[in-house]
């Protein structure tokens, strides 16, 4: 037998080698004595790879990948440590965010005089009468028991208008001053699918205003961005995914501006990870008018589906429930969105050929997003569409079943139990038993993904995973252990099935020839590690595309 014909069956594939000519087979970088999840069921475990031009040469034993090397190739000694697929974080909201964190007030703090001081400091950087803008407060993280409220506001800011976003992106926090600004008084009536809020003594405004009766506040706070700005957001939070082994990312709200953010950073070659970028409704006849749909673009920016918004959130305990919140006999959340708009905004998108995320937290949510998906296939079926539900938080077997006979794709929450554990009580227990319901999905037959949503929760892949797999607090409460699942299964939740997500299965998600050269070094096994110390496993190297991303 030639050594050409040895390396043919070695490299397996004709798509591999449709992708890598007989003339140019040579590996970039040769990664070895490694322990190598593949995630490919062909060949579950490797000790090497070889890479390519930006995707895996070879997958395999150390002798067989060594012997594929050419002079001045670049190998590298794992020295044993555990290689993983890169993670794909199938919903959360980074470019966004990464403007947040060039711009705003970090609000992440533990009191309300931290928060207060805070916006302080900024407020005496901030010119007269500009806006003084925080995001990621949590109200159930502060050591005070209460909410942040209009008086803490005035106190710390009387004379800037001030606008705080709750971390979970659904309700807002304002002073006296900005309220004024957006035309809201005690006497202003909610907004459909909106809410502001009033002491129930006294009637004044409490300073929180949730779901769409945020718009009062968007329509008067300046958008003064410039298109730099956007990519440099992109390109800070390309760095802080990277640190923690994500190498692809859903863009689960964007907007044109967001597309050409992500472009703006790939070709400064300041974009770490892939991104699927969902477009928000409202720019969706203007994307089927210039012939845009899901799929345009390229391995590292793609135009994903069209993002809807069903119900409120879990985390700021406004998701529409058909049994009420614990202590909140009365409080069943909020629907944003009427089936009727749903259906009119998917119909469009479904006809050009779009995919449809929606966001649908609670049951009702759910079954109401569910009775849209079902009509447009009934009406008009389209092959494979993919259908997301965004979050698909508290189910039913119902419910499951109609997802399962859709072939529709869950996005839970991955960190919220372990991260938001304080805020299960409002919940109870056997509805945590029916909530980010990984159990119940892999059970079903149903391809669910590892979302954070962040900033809403933690990004942090190892995090997901022990959330997923131990159902555990950071105070080691358990909630809703029947929808456990185990670390291998969690992993494959975190990488091939994100991919499917995308419509990029054969992309990228495994270790295998021909495919994206995205993966994670790790400090230890996750395999052998006690599932309760999962968070702690370092990240040493992520690489997407061939290119080290991060090394520790």
């Amino acid at each position: 037998m030639t050594n050409t014909s040895t390396r043919r069956e070695f490299l397996g594939t004709l798509a591999a080698f449709s992708l890598f000519p007989l003339d140019q087979e040579k590996p970039d970088l040769i990664l070895h004595n490694g322990h190598i999840v593949t995630m490919n069921p062909v060949e579950p475990v490797a000790e090497a790879v070889a890479v390519t031009r930006g995707r895996f040469f070879a997958v395999g034993k150390n002798a067989d990948v060594a012997n594929l090397a050419a002079p001045g190739v670049r190998k590298m000694d794992l020295g044993g440590k555990t290689v993983l697929p890169g993670f794909i974080d199938a919903h959360s909201h980074p470019a966004s965010a990464g403007l947040s964190h060039l711009r705003m007030v970090d609000c992440d703090l533990r009191s309300i005089s931290a928060i207060q001081a805070a916006l302080r400091e900024r407020a005496a950087k901030t010119p007269a009468g500009d806006w003084v803008l925080g995001f990621k407060y949590d109200d159930t993280k502060t050591e005070d028991g209460r909410p942040l409220n209009i008086g803490d506001l005035d106190a710390a800011v009387p004379d800037h208008p001030v606008h705080i976003e709750h971390r979970g992106g659904h309700t807002v926090y304002a002073n006296s001053l900005a309220f004024r600004m957006a035309g809201i008084d005690e006497m202003a009536p909610d907004p459909p699918g909106g809410k502001i809020d009033h002491d129930p003594a006294t009637g004044k405004l409490t300073g929180r205003v949730a779901e769409s009766a945020q718009a009062f506040f968007n329509k008067v706070i300046p958008e003064n961005f410039t298109r730099d700005d956007h990519r440099e957001g992109v390109k800070l939070i390309s760095k802080m995914l990277a640190r923690t082994g994500i190498t692809s990312a859903t863009e689960a709200q964007g907007t044109p501006t967001d597309l050409r953010a992500y472009q703006d950073a790939r070709d400064s070659g300041d974009l770490l990870y892939r991104a699927y970028c969902f477009i928000n409704y409202r720019y969706i006849d203007a994307m089927i008018e210039a012939g845009v749909r899901t799929g345009l673009g390229d391995e590292w920016v793609r135009v994903g589906a069209m993002k809807l918004v069903c119900d409120g959130s879990i985390s700021e305990r406004t998701a529409r429930l058909s049994t009420p919140y614990e202590g909140r006999p009365k409080d069943f959340g909020i629907l944003v969105m009427t089936e009727e708009e749903l259906y009119t905004y998917g119909r469009k998108a479904h006809l050009a050929g779009w995919q449809i995320g929606t966001h649908a937290n609670g049951d009702v949510g759910i079954d109401t997003t569910l009775r849209v998906y079902e009509r447009l296939q009934r009406e008009s079926p389209r092959h494979d569409p993919r259908f997301r539900l965004e979050h698909c938080t508290v189910i039913n077997d119902n419910l499951i079943a109609r997802i399962k006979a859709l072939g529709a794709i869950p996005t839970p929450f991955s960190t919220y139990v372990y991260y938001h554990g304080e805020k299960m009580r409002y919940y109870g227990a056997e509805r945590l038993n029916h909530m980010f319901a990984l159990r119940s999905f892999l059970d079903a037959g149903i391809r669910p993904t590892q979302a954070s949503d962040y900033p809403p929760g933690e990004f942090i892949p190892m995090m997901a995973l022990q959330s997923e797999v131990t159902r555990t607090d950071t105070k080691g409460n358990i909630w809703g252990p029947k929808q456990k699942i185990t670390i291998e299964e969690a992993i494959r939740v975190g990488t091939i099935n994100g991919a499917y997500a995308s419509f990029e299965e054969n992309l990228k998600g495994s270790i295998e020839a021909g495919k994206l050269a995205d993966l994670v070094v790790l400090g230890r096994d996750p395999l052998k590690e006690n599932p309760l110390t999962l968070v702690t496993i370092p990240v040493e190297r992520t690489m997407a595309g061939g290119r080290w991303t991060f090394e520790s």
